[in-house]
């Protein structure tokens, strides 16, 4: 257990040292402030949720990575969630996931199609680069 937390938190400095790399354009990044990654962090495990949800009516396979995913991400939020931010996280995940699943219904049965899984696709993209897997 120790050797994980451990594990963790190394890479969560890790992630917040990249974060303050200047090379790294603002469009690269996720919208929120990334000064504090516990709000990025659990936002993005809601948009990981609602993907593998909506993998699981359309690509299964698909969703067993992106639960992987998922759980890298909710691994990132444990490690900064502050001592009375459970429930913050749990508010930020089902928004965020709320909000992404309604992107991706848009993307299947709208008019709006392209320019909607576009957009999911670009948050998606953001955040899966944040745990460094494709």
């Amino acid at each position: 257990m120790g050797t994980t937390r451990t594990s963790l938190c190394t890479l969560t400095l890790g992630l917040m040292a990249l974060f303050q790399a200047p090379a790294l354009s603002a469009q690269s990044l996720p919208t929120q402030s990334l000064e504090d990654p516990f709000p990025v962090f659990a936002t993005c495990a809601g948009r990981l949720s609602a993907v593998m949800e909506h993998q699981w009516l359309t690509d299964g396979p698909a969703s067993d990575r992106t639960k992987g995913q998922r759980e890298a991400m909710l691994a990132l939020v444990d490690a900064v969630m502050p001592a009375d931010g459970a429930a913050m996280a749990l508010n930020l995940r089902i928004e965020a996931k709320a909000a992404h699943a309604d992107l991706l219904r848009q993307a299947m049965f709208t008019g709006q199609g392209q320019r909607a899984q576009d957009r999911a696709d670009l948050l998606l993209g953001q955040c899966i680069a944040l745990i460094g897997q494709s």
